[in-house]
């Protein structure tokens, strides 16, 4: 595969994809490939082209929904010099560079009608025009199309030509998401964890506890792998080079911090509250919530009091890190 990818798990649903992919490899025809975002859909690509004939010739791809309608046009089909401002030479579109390969048509559901009809045209025909130009280009080039949305639908409302969708469904792969192939999900996370601690230059990863991969498993992963990617990542970073399996798993790092800072507050008072800090008294005509509120306030405020209101050391005092700490300040306000 390009830049060493591979595809990682042994569950059926995978291994049904792999297999559809293997035997269509070997057609010259158009093949649709269907499946969520973040679900490999351009590792299955890649499978269709290097177990083809085409094995040797280019594989070119283009994300259809990160180039605007205006350049859509000329990054298929090139153009040539002055065919618009800011066109000073000859620029070979995608399929001219693909010629004797495969180009892959990532998000094709964003493509508009008026690309279309001239993908349809050189689907029929072979040929093109680069823009500004009246000269005909004939290039051979399989076409391989992904999509996350559902184009038997967008065609009946007349955002997707049904004659290209037709041609371009010789067959359709369906990539199964992540959440119906959870027997793949620990050993993709090995994979991604001992791939991030080898870049990070430790000497080795001592896995995941049965509590993390309980975790895993439990969520839907609505990102599929790419999101699984970043979680496994993430948590083997906070986690950091030790002698332990990685337990906590970062599903979300928008809450941690302040939720993990709340806990080692509500820790600190539990070892506190008997001897109750000094200048504090609890008020028995307050609710629980409220009366925990005061106290993570005098904590906070001790303990600023106590380092000459350093910031950082005051956070250390309580076994908070800096950005914690912060957090708390704002939300006591």
């Amino acid at each position: 595969m390009k830049n060493n990818q591979r595809v990682i798990g042994s569950s059926q649903a995978l291994a049904d994809a792999l297999d559809h992919a293997s035997i269509l490899a070997e057609i010259n025809r158009p093949i649709l490939i269907c499946g969520e975002r973040g679900s490999g859909k351009e590792l299955i690509a890649e499978r269709l082209h290097y177990l083809s004939p085409r094995w040797d010739k280019p594989f070119i791809s283009i994300n259809c929904a990160a180039i605007s309608d205006s350049l859509m046009e000329s990054e298929l089909f090139g153009h040539e010099a002055g065919a618009f401002t800011g066109a000073t030479k000859v620029y070979q579109g995608r399929f001219e560079r693909a010629d004797g390969g495969t180009l892959f048509l990532d998000e094709l559901g964003t493509m508009s009608l008026k690309v279309q009809e001239k993908l349809l045209r050189l689907i029929e025909y072979g040929e093109f025009e680069r823009l500004g130009s009246a000269k005909t280009q004939r290039v051979d080039v399989r076409i391989v199309a992904a999509t996350n949305e559902n184009l038997p639908s967008l065609s009946k409302q007349g955002a997707f030509r049904a004659d290209l969708l037709d041609r371009l469904a010789f067959d359709v792969i369906q990539v199964p998401p992540l959440r119906e192939r959870k027997e793949d999900i620990e050993e993709l996370a090995s994979f991604f964890a001992v791939k991030l601690s080898t870049e990070l230059g430790w000497e080795y990863f001592q896995g995941f506890t049965p509590k993390a991969l309980t975790s895993l498993k439990n969520y839907d992963w609505p990102g599929n792998i790419r999101e699984l990617k970043n979680v496994i990542e993430r948590s083997v970073y906070r986690c950091g080079f030790q002698d332990e399996p990685v337990e906590k798993i970062v599903i979300n790092p928008f809450t941690r911090a302040n939720e993990e800072a709340s806990n080692n507050l509500i820790n600190t008072q539990a070892d506190t509250i008997e001897s109750k800090p000094s200048g504090f008294s609890l008020n028995s005509s307050l609710n629980l919530k409220e009366q925990v509120f005061q106290l993570q306030q005098h904590l906070i405020q001790q303990a600023l009091n106590e380092n000459q209101h350093n910031q950082r050391l005051a956070a250390q005092s309580l076994g908070l890190t800096y950005d914690q700490f912060r957090g708390l300040l704002k939300k006591l306000k």
